[in-house]
């Protein structure tokens, strides 16, 4: 049954691209998972919205709203339109049954049931203009099945492709082809989804013709500048495994014992709360290792401290660092795949350091510590390196592209409209 649905949507999309109007860039639509969380991805795309909204109509599309009001603020002329109320905590029958259209092995499957499947599906079709813009592999792919011939479809990429699950990728080089375009973060991240994509073209796969590298602008936050005085390192993220604040918490016992009078400061919350707090008192750094807990200010706590450090095992492209760096502090970072190599040039705004090893860390945040001439240089170019990812220099990149790719549509013979 779901498959002939699916066979009629794709042949009724094939009608409509025989009388499908020019396409048209002033309508933005972007999907995303749950507009009123407080993720990265949320943050950045309410920033990227907030810019489109000066020269566009501007719409965030949240598939789920489990919390009343959204945790940052909506960026004027934006709106939020949400399609699965889950407030109060009545989700309905078809809530009750599994997404039949995201892959089960996408990160946020268990948000996805059917319910959310019949109303994205139908909102997509419902829209018959402008641009819609996909930030997670389950959107995106929905987006790249169902929407209307006249809609541009952009599939923006948060994470990067190796993290993905073989299921989600095989999904990726199959249907992604049908958008118009993708944008990673990372010119890493891009030259590994042009080489599956090579791949994939022997065996009859292709991707979107236009793929483009928009790293995500860095958010302007409140705070000031760090004077670069207190004797306190700050990390900001999730208590997660990926994040690493382990590895950071075994690490920090040795910069405690060559420097007891500093603080660290982790700023989050997450399911490791507990376990990260044990490891604390376990090697005696309790007072020392601070779990603080969300930040509801990030710019003031950033700026109340002399060093940003990173740890996570793996990332997509840690806007955190540029938020640090645009308050003037020097950062320490593993070099894992992938984010930190395309944001850090090591020596010149922070440090990096080799994946995952605990007195690599450890010495490169006490390098920091002892040499203030190396860290009030390093903070001044991480300063002038953040200038880069201001909200007006990518935002740029964003209406170019836009632009291009409504001008590519109009140019084609049969309007670029495909079916």
């Amino acid at each position: 049954m779901a498959r002939a649905i699916v066979r009629a949507l794709e042949a009724r999309n094939r009608q409509r691209a025989r009388s499908a109007p020019p396409p048209d860039g002033r309508e933005v639509r972007i999907l995303l998972l749950h507009a009123n969380g407080m993720g990265g991805t949320i943050r950045t795309v309410f920033n990227l919205a907030g810019h489109l909204a000066r020269t566009h109509d501007v719409e965030i599309v949240s598939v789920v709203r489990e919390a009343e009001e959204p945790f940052f603020p909506v960026p004027a002329g934006v709106r939020i339109r949400y399609l699965d109320e889950r407030l109060p905590r009545r989700k309905g029958l078809l809530s009750r049954f599994p997404s039949r259209l995201v892959p089960a092995d996408e990160a946020a499957y268990h948000w996805f049931t059917l319910r959310t499947d019949l109303k994205l599906v139908r909102y997509i079709r419902s829209r018959r203009r402008g641009i819609l813009i996909g930030t997670r592999p389950g959107l995106n792919l929905v987006a790249a099945r169902f929407a209307p011939p006249e809609i541009v479809t952009i599939a923006q990429e948060h994470g990067n492709l190796s993290s993905h699950e073989p299921l989600v990728r095989r999904q990726i080089m199959r249907r992604y082809g049908k958008l118009d375009a993708l944008v990673t973060l990372t010119q890493a991240d891009l030259m590994a989804y042009e080489r599956a994509y090579q791949r994939a073209g022997r065996s009859g796969g292709s991707g979107p013709r236009t793929r483009a590298q928009i790293p995500n602008a860095v958010t302007r936050l409140e705070g000031g500048l760090s004077p670069l005085t207190a004797k306190t390192v700050v990390t900001v993220g999730r208590l997660t495994h990926v994040k690493g604040y382990d590895l950071l918490i075994r690490a920090w016992a040795h910069v405690h014992a060559r420097h007891p009078d500093w603080t660290l400061r982790i700023f989050g919350r997450g399911p490791r709360q507990e376990k990260l707090q044990a490891s604390i008192d376990k090697r005696g750094l309790t007072g020392r290792v601070l779990l603080e807990g969300p930040a509801a200010d990030v710019g003031t706590q950033l700026a109340a401290a002399s060093v940003f450090v990173l740890s996570s095992r793996r990332e997509g492209m840690p806007m955190v660092l540029l938020e640090a760096m645009s308050k003037g502090l020097p950062v320490v970072s593993y070099d894992c795949p992938t984010g930190p190599a395309d944001l850090i040039t090591d020596g010149h705004d922070g440090l990096l350091v080799k994946p995952e090893k605990i007195h690599a860390m450890a010495d490169a945040i006490c390098l920091l510590i002892e040499d203030e001439d190396l860290r009030r240089k390093l903070g001044a170019q991480a300063l002038e390196t953040a200038a880069g990812y201001d909200i007006d220099v990518i935002g740029a990149r964003w209406e170019e592209l836009i632009s291009g790719l409504v001008q590519d549509r109009r140019a084609a013979p049969d309007g670029g409209a495909s079916g």
